[in-house]
């Protein structure tokens, strides 16, 4: 591992490349790829217990978009939450969401359920990724809030993360520091690929 400063450089080079290629993608790629990954997504959710809570989210800028998941996920009884940031070196709190709940703006402007919505503690992270490697290390968008939370929940209980993006935001080899916390899984719409 290279030093924290020159990670950093490196990391904000990483996220600005593999972002340009993700807003390059157009509006039909970008629906047809993230109803591919979905499939896959459902498709490795199936043996999970239905009753097991699991964390998603709302796709802001040019995301890949959840929501045909969250839709499946809600019909067959699962509890889902979706991050809400309470501070700025707080791990995040996931609150319950139902398909059509009224949301509102959060930070960085990203829609977020209601402070009076219920508090989950998800099993299953859906986490989303600006830029990601075949060793589950990611790139976010630069607080840290998965790290802390991933890192967290993992000392609290069993997990899995898997990490959702397109398979254009790969690259060869993230720049990590010892405070990064890798998914297990990350999955595109081209495949499912093991991590750890």
């Amino acid at each position: 591992m290279i030093g924290t400063a020159d990670n950093t450089a490196r990391k904000r080079a990483q996220r600005t490349a593999a972002l340009s290629r993700r807003d390059a993608l157009y509006h039909g790629h970008r629906a047809r790829a993230s109803a591919a990954a979905g499939d896959l997504l459902q498709a490795l959710l199936e043996s999970t217990p239905a009753g097991r809570p699991v964390s998603a989210f709302i796709a802001s800028r040019s995301e890949i978009d959840l929501a045909g998941v969250v839709r499946w996920l809600q019909r067959r009884g699962t509890p889902v939450g979706m991050p809400v940031v309470v501070g700025k070196a707080e791990p995040l709190v996931f609150r319950r969401y139902r398909y059509g709940d009224a949301l509102i703006s959060g930070s960085f402007g990203i829609p977020v359920p209601r402070g009076d919505s219920e508090v989950i503690m998800p099993s299953v992270f859906l986490v989303p990724l600006a830029a990601f490697d075949r060793r589950g290390y990611r790139i976010g968008y630069g607080g840290g809030f998965y790290d802390r939370t991933l890192a967290r929940a993992r000392a609290e209980r069993s997990v899995l993360a898997i990490g959702v993006a397109f398979a254009c935001q790969e690259v060869g080899r993230v720049a990590s520091d010892a405070y990064d916390q890798p998914v297990d899984l990350v999955v595109t719409e081209r495949e499912v690929i093991p991590c750890r």
